[in-house]
C-alpha cells in the first residue's frame, strides 16, 4: 500500500517529526513523501534510515521526492 505524504512549506523539524510519526503508524510498506528544501529532505533521509526504512531520493524541480519502504 503506497501513501503519499507532503510535508512541503513546513520549517524544520516538522517534517521530520511528522513522517516520523507516519513511520511509527505504518511500521512497514512504501510511504511518499514530498519535502521542498534540502534541509528537510536531508534530515528525513537520516531519520528513515536510522529507523531501519530505505530511502530512494527523487528531485522533482526545486522539490523531492523521498520514496521511504520497509
Amino acid at each position: 500500500m503506497s501513501e503519499k505524504f507532503d510535508v512541503r512549506g513546513l520549517s524544520c523539524p516538522l517534517p521530520v517529526v511528522k513522517v516520523k510519526n507516519k513511520l511509527t503508524e505504518l511500521k512497514q510498506g512504501l510511504l511518499e513523501v514530498l519535502v521542498d528544501t534540502g534541509t528537510a529532505k536531508d534530515n528525513v533521509v537520516r531519520m528513515s534510515k536510522n529507523a531501519g526504512w530505505k530511502v530512494e531520493v527523487k528531485e522533482q524541480g526545486e522539490e523531492y521526492l523521498l520514496i521511504i519502504t520497509k
